[in-house]
């Protein structure tokens, strides 16, 4: 016995995760998407209000002595830099603490930096707190994805990940008309109009704070980390909770699996696992990441210079045209959503990723000919997005399920940090001046370059993508504490008492998992 296993000195054999895959949708289960996913509408607010009051903040009587470039370019940039950061941080407090105490955590991180960004006096501190909030939702991304996948069944799965994740543009489109009150100064002066923005930002957060503590620890989480009594409560209550709702008896669950508890698995097996075992989902993880990182860069982060300095839009009306392709982002994941549950995963990420890049290669041809108006340009964008949102959000559910247990949360971290640092770092510095810069050909470079890479990850999805549609998370990637082992003590509720030597688990431990 490891030192690791020997934390909690059992091994136990349980069918705890067989019985949440079985469960049918119920209210329980929309209980879990309104705590959880809520929060990506307080990421796409932030994200979009800062670029649509770029322009006020710059000018004078704003409160702050900023340019719009910097705002765009430096202020963006380290709000990615945070998300990068509290990703890492946070993340891997998720794998070792659990997903509920740092959801939570992570949620107030978020709600006291953007409520002190609201009474920003000078550059530094904005862009302080830019980063802090940043941080906060880099720690979102980690515990949220890995509770939502571990909760959500199995048929469902794709499907829930990929509309909580496009849920980020439902708050693009609050953020974007929100902007357009908060820039009239015949409602607000110019120096308070942006900071009630922030202040809402954190009202919302404190809402959604109060909701999410009736969402339950991961039953998957508590069971790796010898709280096996807690997640055979928390399953038992939401079997009962169903049952009633449906009035009839849930069907049995089938399958078992047989795990060493531990309390902690080292950065070192952490590496080896997902580098060695697992190196090319590693790789597909990156691509996915790092395409749909520059393609959201090429055109949000310069969508208002874009429309002000080409097509004469007003800077108090570019949210209107925001909304529009907003609305074109999350209707994306929403509709195209079942067929990553159907069609499969290999298809549709494949197929997503490279039919936006595609269109957005037509679109910089459009814009270099001189053929678009505003309103066409619009229509462009919301069509590449409405394919790239339902991969963009694709490749936070590849992450989060075709790892082991318990890196997931680290796992998705890890791949959110580097794929978004590459693109989402040097994408705002980069696309800021390419689109501020008034020049046609340098918008167009833009535009190529996000959709190059996002065809790229296609090709790469196209080859490597796992078929994890309809699969529980064991069987498409087998938990580190996976044992063949017979249970050394009984168990109540979702485990079998069994006298050493059983070899009814997956796996023994130590054993390579299947690669991709």
């Amino acid at each position: 016995m490891t030192t690791a296993q020997a934390e909690t000195g059992r091994t136990v054999t349980t069918d705890i995760p067989a019985r949440l895959d079985r469960l049918p949708w119920s209210r329980w289960h929309w209980t879990i998407v309104l705590g959880l996913g809520t929060v990506w509408i307080l990421d796409g607010l932030e994200v979009t209000v800062v670029g649509n009051i770029a322009s006020r903040l710059s000018e004078p009587g704003s409160g702050l002595p900023i340019t719009s470039g910097e705002v765009t370019g430096m202020a963006a940039a380290l709000y990615v830099a945070g998300a990068c950061a509290g990703a890492l941080f946070w993340g891997r407090l998720t794998d070792k603490w659990g997903r509920k105490k740092l959801f939570m955590i992570t949620l107030a991180v978020y709600l006291g930096a953007t409520a002190l960004t609201a009474i920003s006096f000078d550059t530094w501190w904005f862009f302080l707190f830019r980063f802090l909030t940043g941080f906060g939702i880099g720690g979102e991304y980690a515990a949220i994805n890995s509770a939502i996948d571990e909760l959500i069944p199995k048929e469902y799965r794709g499907r829930v990940d990929l509309m909580i994740n496009g849920s980020f543009w439902l708050g693009a489109v609050f953020g974007s008309l929100l902007s357009i009150v908060a820039l009239d100064t015949d409602i607000f002066a110019a120096n308070v109009g942006w900071r009630l923005t922030f202040a809402l930002g954190a009202v919302l957060a404190l809402v959604i704070l109060l909701v999410r503590r009736h969402v339950p620890e991961s039953p998957r989480w508590l069971l790796i980390h010898g709280r096996d009594d807690e997640a055979e409560r928390i399953v038992s209550s939401i079997e009962q909770e169903i049952e009633r709702e449906s009035d009839k008896p849930l069907p049995p669950a089938e399958g078992e699996i047989t795990i060493h508890q531990r309390r902690s698995v080292s950065f070192l097996e952490i590496g080896r696992t997902v580098f060695s075992d697992y190196r090319k989902r590693a790789v597909l993880g990156f691509s996915l990441f790092i395409g749909q990182a520059f393609l959201y860069n090429a055109i949000t982060f310069g969508f208002g210079a874009i429309l002000t300095t080409f097509f004469d839009v007003p800077s108090g009306n570019t949210g209107y045209y925001f909304a529009v392709i907003a609305l074109g982002n999350f209707f994306g994941p929403l509709l195209l959503g079942k067929l990553f549950d159907t069609v499969g995963r290999r298809v549709m990420i494949s197929g997503t990723y490279i039919l936006s890049g595609l269109l957005l290669f037509g679109t910089a041809w459009l814009f270099d000919q001189g053929s678009l108006s505003a309103a066409t340009m619009t229509a462009c964008w919301c069509a590449v997005l409405f394919f790239a949102s339902a991969g963009a959000s694709s490749a936070y559910l590849t992450v989060s399920e075709i790892f082991p247990m318990e890196t997931r949360a680290m796992s998705i971290a890890f791949f959110y940090a580097i794929g978004t640092a590459a693109g989402g770092i040097s994408g705002p510095l980069l696309f800021a001046k390419l689109t501020e810069s008034g020049v046609v050909g340098d918008t167009v470079l833009a535009f190529s370059i996000g959709a190059t890479l996002m065809c790229l990850a296609g090709l790469v999805a196209a080859l490597l993508a796992v078929n994890a549609e309809r699969r529980s998370l064991e069987d498409i990637a087998k938990p580190l504490t996976a044992a063949a082992g017979k249970a050394k003590s009984g168990i109540r509720g979702g485990g079998n008492s069994q006298g050493p030597g059983s070899d009814s688990g997956p796996g023994s431990p130590g054993s390579s998992p299947a690669t991709a």
